[in-house]
């Protein structure tokens, strides 16, 4: 069975380059899985009665749109640290282990509420730095591209 890679983000890419950005390395990432995008309208809190609503109404979408099956991996910046080469190996190891249906997810600007966290099977971390959940995005699809070439042995650049 192939590989279903899903990337489940609040909010939507509106700049260019982030669209051109994530459109290569779905292109790139086409040779390994199938990949597929769930944007999640954010709502802004002084719309919706606040910042918890706010996320709990982006969760509670979030949340509705992981397929029931999947193993899901939540980007948190309290998530576990992982090297490109340990990605590798921990996508192996999930395929390995019959996890067909990857989700990924990335939150909106305000976090995300237990409910996500709960249904999350582990958290990842890019690090303790903050960065635009656009580029989050990128940096995810070049990490599982990376992971996939490092796993075949196919030349990448270091």
């Amino acid at each position: 069975m192939a590989l279903k890679i899903t990337v489940i983000a609040v909010g939507k890419l509106k700049e260019r380059f982030w669209v051109e950005a994530c459109a290569e390395y779905a292109k790139r990432l086409g040779a390994y899985a199938k990949l597929e995008f769930k944007e999640i309208p954010d709502r802004d809190p002084a719309k919706v009665g606040g910042e918890e609503k706010g996320v709990d109404l982006e969760c509670s979408d979030v949340v509705a749109a992981i397929p029931e099956r999947a193993h899901v991996i939540l980007l948190d910046i309290n998530g576990k640290e992982l090297s490109s080469p340990e990605i590798a190996a921990r996508l192996d190891d999930l395929a390995l282990y019959g996890e067909s249906d990857l989700v990924f997810i990335i939150g909106g600007s305000c976090g995300v509420n237990r409910a996500v966290r709960v249904r999350a099977n582990e958290r990842w971390s890019f690090g303790r730095i903050t960065m635009p959940h656009n580029m989050a995005r990128v940096v995810l699809l070049e990490q599982i591209y990376r992971g996939f070439r490092i796993s075949r042995n196919e030349p990448y650049h270091k």
